[in-house]
């Protein structure tokens, strides 16, 4: 069954005032590729699968990953942390490819997605939140970048931190092409110094050991099973609500939704479970802290590997780098309507400012913010557009800020932050999915007698499936 299409209405400007961009004529000078950031991408630019898949599959394959994964199962032992790491996993993949879905049926942002729900003006706020915490994201990256090398090599952080900073710029700079080559390239290096660092983990234990390990965490001091599955979620939720600034490049829903799922769960599974291995087999070298980071167990074997494990972290956390300075620069460009790569050098200057003043040693911070505010945008829009979409179909156009979906928004952090702090056996994040979700159904009401709100760009019949 075809659903009903989504109304498409721009984040910071009527319909009505949209005009598409001029042919620049046959004689003008090429430039880089337009990144559409300001309107739906048209079908005759649209990327196929495997284009898309390798934007997104490449970015959760991280040494953060890792480090996550160590941390779960030197908490909870590896059984019940890789049950949490599990279930994290297909929240996180259901979430994000509920929302690529809307991306690839619509071929817009998510500033603009955000906007059929939340209205124009409230769309400004919501995007303006994630594009500035992903930024955060961004300089932890490259803050981790320093840190690494310093803790495996010696490098001296502040250097490191800048040329890693300077490299990332101009990754993202380069546009959606260059995500796609970096993840081509960052994956596969993943998974094969991953593989080596198991073997060279498991050569003074078994797979026994690793399946029985019961963790280590001092008593009264362990994370609780919730706030694990929470840690899962939130390592990718800001980037992954705003996945329709990759997956808007998908040539219908269903190719988005697939693109999606290399990433969350396959992609981002498989990165903490190697962390989860390292730990289990006891060769982590500070697992309550830095959890399965298996950079030490490469850097210690010699020039080869040592060689490989420098050229490891530049790419994979470059990866994670540059699509989050994408993701802000892409959101940023929506709210000022300046160009996409001025706004990446801008913001990429400040993230790096930002990284040499040591920001990747609030990560625990960092991810109670993402756990508890970011997941029930997502959960309204899904709700909103989704769930009811037919009464988002027949919404009258004109409406600058819908307090509905605000409130939902609000009740469902205020929700989590309140199980966050007083019942950290359940999951903060899935609570406030859930509660912002159902304040959204309870609260919002069809439009009585109303038209249906007109389209800025009507999705072709060929691309809603």
């Amino acid at each position: 069954m075809t659903p009903s299409p989504t109304p498409d209405t721009p984040p910071l400007t009527d319909i009505s005032a949209e005009t598409p961009t001029p042919d620049p004529g046959p004689g003008s000078r090429p430039r880089l590729q337009d990144e559409f950031e300001d309107r739906p991408v048209p079908p005759e630019h649209r990327r196929p699968l495997l284009s898309v898949s390798s934007v997104w599959f490449g970015f959760p394959m991280v040494l953060t990953n890792a480090v996550f994964g160590g941390v779960i199962v030197f908490n909870l032992g590896f059984a019940r942390g890789m049950l949490a790491i599990l279930v994290g996993c297909l929240v996180l993949g259901g979430y994000v490819g509920a929302l690529s879905y809307l991306a690839g049926r619509t071929g817009n942002t998510f500033a603009r997605i955000a906007a059929v729900t939340f209205g124009p003006r409230g769309a400004t706020l919501v995007s303006g939140f994630l594009a500035t915490v992903v930024i955060g994201w961004f300089a932890f990256q490259v803050g981790l970048t320093g840190s690494t090398l310093h803790a495996a090599l010696g490098w001296p952080v502040p250097a490191t931190v800048l040329l890693a900073g300077v490299l990332y710029v101009a990754l993202a700079y380069a546009g959606i092409r260059a995500l796609a080559v970096i993840g081509w390239i960052a994956a596969p290096l993943y998974v094969v110094l991953g593989i080596v660092a198991i073997v060279l983990a498991l050569r003074e234990t078994s797979v026994s050991d690793v399946l029985s390990y019961d963790g280590h965490a001092p008593a009264g001091g362990a994370l609780a099973f919730g706030a694990c599955v929470t840690m899962v979620i939130a390592g990718f939720i800001d980037s992954g609500t705003m996945t329709a600034d990759f997956t808007r490049w998908s040539k219908n829903g269903r190719e988005a939704v697939l693109a999606s799922l290399t990433a969350f769960p396959l992609a981002n599974l498989v990165a903490l479970i190697v962390g989860a291995v390292v730990v289990g087999a006891g060769a982590a070298a500070a697992p309550a802290s830095a959890g399965g980071d298996f950079l030490g167990l490469l850097t210690g074997q010699g020039g080869v590997l040592t060689a490989a494990a420098v050229a490891f972290v530049f790419v994979n956390l470059g990866s994670v780098s540059a699509h989050c300075l994408y993701n802000a620069a892409v959101g940023w460009g929506q709210l000022t309507g300046a160009a996409m790569r001025r706004l990446v050098l801008v913001i990429g200057t400040l993230g790096l400012a930002v990284a040499l003043a040591g920001v990747w040693e609030h990560f625990e911070t960092w991810l109670t913010l993402l756990g508890v505010f970011v997941p029930p945008i997502g959960a309204v829009i899904i709700t909103d557009q989704l769930v009811r979409r037919r009464t988002a179909a027949a919404r009258p156009a004109g409406a600058r800020l819908r307090a509905v979906p605000l409130i939902a928004w609000a009740g469902g952090a205020a929700l989590a932050t309140v199980v966050h702090y007083e019942g950290p056996q359940y999951c903060d994040a899935i609570t406030g999915m859930v509660a912002a979700a159902l304040l959204h159904l309870a609260l919002e009401r069809p439009p009585r007698d109303a038209a249906p709100a007109p389209a800025s760009a009507p999705v072709p019949a060929s691309e809603r499936n």
